[in-house]
């Protein structure tokens, strides 16, 4: 059974101070791919594994921010071909259960017997995932723009959004054809670097024009500059991210979904109501799966964790889950 609340929300972010790793080690995890895996917080506090989104983002330094650093042995990490793990971009052997393994792997090597799993957006997916798989290692989960990789949440992020976007949206789908993910996953792995990296930017900046709508920014001027961008990194993300959705995020459709039911670890989703990359309607019926799930709509909140309004409402929801994850 699942219970909603409606949240204001706070007017600053709340976070915890900034934080620095105690430890930080480059973990090899197959013979082609080494983690970056970053340890702060209290070394013999209660567990709590950090899942960036994408697929292909990375961990940055405020992520630590939303954890009491006297109760939470904090872990983060570099998925494969993200971030500082490497080799950089690489989508050989990268797939959602490599990355399930990959949590195992971390678990075992720092002898955390069970663990908190906080993951937003993508983060959401595979903390499923991992629940779904290892149920016994789960004392809790805090997921925040809850995604499934399902059809209909693709096709509303391709097509949907075109009425919110009309100009960003032609300018993704321009010449492309029908099937706009096969187009880009093929157009960013072009032999010619050029075509490659346009692909890649026109991808990028999609994203990033769906991440502005009601934001204080307009969707516009959330497109990459012309010069100055990172071109290596612009190609790496758009390369792992659509190895992931042109695969269909190596899941079966509706697989997380239908799986919810027997994952009963206590679950709070925190959702905003104006998340339009991932509508609350996903976090809504997840809720209603999930034996042990709140939810908890932030108002005047979209998708960006960064977001106060949203930054603030999951840090609260570590400081409840701490008595919780406690007790497990």
């Amino acid at each position: 059974m699942s219970e909603t609340n409606t949240i204001q929300g706070g007017d600053g972010n709340g976070l915890y101070p900034p934080l620095e790793p105690f430890s930080a080690q480059s973990l090899p995890v197959s013979p082609v791919h080494r983690l970056y895996v970053e340890q702060s917080g209290n070394a013999t506090g209660f567990p709590v594994l950090f899942l960036h989104g994408g697929p292909g983002s990375q961990t940055r330094p405020e992520h630590r921010c939303y954890f009491d650093p006297s109760f939470y042995h904090v872990v983060l990490f570099d998925q494969r071909g993200c971030g500082r793990s490497n080799p950089f971009g690489s989508t050989q052997q990268n797939t959602t259960w490599h990355l399930v393994e990959d949590m195992e792997t971390i678990r075992c090597k720092l002898g955390v017997d069970k663990w908190l799993l906080f993951g937003g957006s993508w983060g959401s997916t595979l903390a499923l995932a991992y629940a779904m798989t290892h149920p016994e290692r789960v004392a809790g989960m805090i997921l925040r723009g809850v995604f499934l990789a399902s059809r209909a949440e693709l096709e509303w992020y391709l097509n949907g959004l075109r009425s919110f976007i009309p100009a960003a949206w032609q300018r993704l789908t321009t010449g492309v054809g029908n099937d706009i993910v096969q187009r880009y996953h093929s157009e960013v792995y072009h032999a010619d670097s050029a075509v490659a990296i346009a692909a890649a930017r026109r991808w990028v900046e999609y994203e990033n024009s769906v991440m502005a709508i009601g934001g204080p920014v307009a969707p516009g001027a959330a497109a990459l500059p012309g010069t100055g961008v990172d071109e290596r990194a612009l190609l790496a993300r758009a390369r792992v991210q659509l190895h992931y959705l042109a695969a269909g995020c190596f899941l079966r459709e509706g697989e997380l979904m239908q799986a919810a039911s027997a994952v009963t670890a206590p679950t709070i989703i925190v959702q905003g109501r104006t998340d339009m990359v991932c509508p609350p309607v996903t976090a809504y019926e997840l809720s209603a799966r999930l034996p042990a799930a709140r939810l908890r709509i932030i108002e005047q909140a979209g998708h960006a964790a960064s977001g106060r309004r949203l930054a603030h409402a999951l840090r609260i929801a570590t400081d409840d889950m701490r008595e919780e994850v406690a007790r497990a």
